[in-house]
């Protein structure tokens, strides 16, 4: 017996290491751009770079902010705006599309299925150009709706795929006995599942929200004005007339990717509680 405990010790040892070591080569990219974020332009280009900024400048970080054609708050709103926007059309409408088909009978149900996977097989360059046409007729290019409404045609699919699965996991017990309480349908969907389907729901606008913040095709086709562009596009405009200024490119970076790591940090547990919760019965 003390002989499988110390095996299984080094069994653990042995995978946690080989853990540690794959994280670390995930987030090597990551550390990298901060590091070149806070070196001066001339320690990055040295033969032999430093692993550590051996002189640390903030001017990089500092022009973002006040920098008067480079300003990065600008495009940290519009993204702000279109992503928001983005995450409550998708889970609005995601989430009784989801409990409609986890819960009733209906003989398209599982065509309706097949067409939300299908759609999240599609490339985006493939309905770029149908979108673009539907949206001139509509008159909303040049304006946030354009990438707020193809942004939800990712999120949509994604986040009822998600909530239906995490519906099919609740208990139908819990339904029967609202409806013997004097609930309706209506009512035990809205008093009795939704707020028990909270985590789920959190991974499905987590996930709308970041389809839309890290999206480049649709804002750079649906706007053209550089005011209204969100931060990727930012990021794509910065580099082209900044040339080899890496350091400001990187805080840049940085910057942009501070919402997303900041998400993951403070509320990983409903994450990872809807996803295994979500992944339990399909």
């Amino acid at each position: 017996m003390q002989f499988h405990t110390k095996t299984e010790r080094r069994h653990n040892r042995v995978l946690n290491t080989v853990a540690l070591l794959i994280t670390c080569a995930f987030l090597f990219p990551l550390y990298w751009m901060v590091v070149t974020s806070l070196k001066p332009e001339a320690d990055i280009f040295l033969a032999h770079p430093s692993y550590f900024p051996e002189h640390i400048q903030w001017a990089s970080y500092t022009s973002q902010l006040i920098g008067a054609n480079n300003n990065i708050l600008h495009s940290f709103v519009n993204s702000a705006i279109i992503s928001v926007s983005t995450m409550v059309i998708a889970t609005v409408l995601a989430i009784p599309a989801a409990y409609g088909l986890a819960r009733f009978q209906t003989p398209w149900k599982k065509l309706f299925i097949l067409l939300f996977l299908v759609t999240q097989m599609l490339p985006s360059s493939l309905i770029l150009t149908p979108l673009f046409i539907e949206f001139k007729n509509l008159h909303i290019l040049n304006t946030f709706w354009a990438p707020i409404f193809a942004d939800a045609t990712i999120g949509i699919p994604f986040s009822v795929m998600i909530l239906r699965t995490y519906f099919i996991s609740l208990p139908k017990e819990l339904e029967d006995s609202a409806k013997i309480d004097g609930c309706n349908t209506f009512t035990t969907f809205l008093r009795i599942m939704l707020p028990i389907a909270i985590p789920g729901v959190v991974v499905a606008a987590v996930f709308s929200f970041l389809y839309a913040w890290g999206d480049l095709i649709y804002a750079l086709t649906f706007i053209s004005k550089p005011e209204m562009r969100p931060v990727t596009a930012g990021i794509y405009n910065f580099l082209g007339y900044q040339g080899i200024s890496w350091n400001n490119i990187m805080a840049f970076g940085v910057v942009s990717v501070l919402p997303v790591i900041l998400i993951f940090i403070f509320i990983q547990k409903y994450i990872v509680s809807g996803l295994t919760n979500g992944a339990v019965k399909g």
